[in-house]
C-alpha cells in the first residue's frame, strides 16, 4: 500500500482528523529520517510503509492523552512519540530530549525543515537535565524500564504532572515507592501485531 493511502486509513481508523498540510509534513518527516538514516542509524526500519504503521500511528495512538502541555518526550531517539504529535498538536509545547548527539542533530534539523515552532531539543541526560520548571505531561516510548524512567524523572515531575509510557504487555512491574497509576490503557494501533499498553503514572498523594 503506498505511505500516503497507508497513513491517511490509519488516521481514520484512530478517528485523528488532520489537515492534509499536517499529513504531508508526517510523511516528510519520515522521508527526513529515510535520508539521516544511511548515515546515522536512527531505525532498523527502513521500508516507508512500516514506518507509517510501526512509527507515525503507533505515535499518534496516544494523541488523546495529550490535553496539555508543556511535554517532555524523554529517550526520543528518532523523535518519537515527540515529533508526529507536535505535528498534530502545534498549539502544545514539546520538549524531545536523547543523550545521543547525533539523534538530537536529526531533530535540530528537522525541526527547521519541518518548521516546528513547538518543538525544543535538548542534548543531555535526562537525570542531568534540569530545565527550571515542571512539565504537564512526560512521554517515553523505548526509552527504559518502567521504574527505571520513574526514577530519573522524579526531578522533572511536579504534583500535576502525568508520566505516560507506551509499553508491551509484558514490560508492567509494580512501581517504585511514591508513585500510582492512573489507569492503563490498551492501544490499538492499526495493523500492528503486537500488544501495546499506555500507562498512566503520577506521584501519590
Amino acid at each position: 500500500m503506498q505511505a500516503e493511502k497507508r497513513l491517511e486509513l490509519g488516521l481514520e481508523q484512530l478517528a485523528i482528523d488532520i489537515s492534509e498540510q499536517k499529513q504531508q509534513k508526517l510523511l516528510d518527516y519520515l522521508q527526513l529520517m529515510i535520508k539521516w538514516n544511511k548515515a546515522y542509524n536512527l531505525t532498523s526500519i527502513r521500508e516507508l510503509d512500516s514506518m507509517v504503521i510501526r512509527h507515525v500511528l503507533d505515535s499518534l495512538s496516544i494523541l488523546p492523552f495529550i490535553n496539555n502541555s508543556p511535554v517532555l518526550d524523554v529517550g526520543t531517539g528518532a523523535g518519537l512519540p515527540g515529533i508526529p504529535l507536535a505535528i498534530c498538536l502545534p498549539d502544545c509545547q514539546f520538549v524531545l530530549l536523547d543523550s545521543n548527539g547525533k539523534k538530537t542533530r536529526f531533530l535540530t534539523q528537522c525541526k527547521i525543515d519541518l518548521k516546528l515552532e513547538n518543538v525544543d531539543i535538548i542534548h543531555s541526560r535526562v537525570e542531568d537535565y534540569q530545565p527550571g520548571y515542571g512539565f504537564e505531561i512526560i512521554t517515553c516510548r523505548a526509552f527504559a524500564a518502567l521504574n527505571t524512567i520513574l526514577d530519573r524523572t522524579q526531578h522533572l515531575l511536579t504534583s500535576t504532572t502525568r508520566v505516560l509510557a507506551m509499553k508491551g504487555k509484558d514490560e508492567l512491574p509494580d512501581l517504585i515507592g511514591g508513585y500510582e497509576q492512573l489507569a492503563q490503557h490498551s492501544l490499538q494501533v492499526p495493523w500492528l501485531e503486537e500488544d501495546r499498553q499506555l500507562i498512566e503514572i503520577c506521584r501519590s498523594n
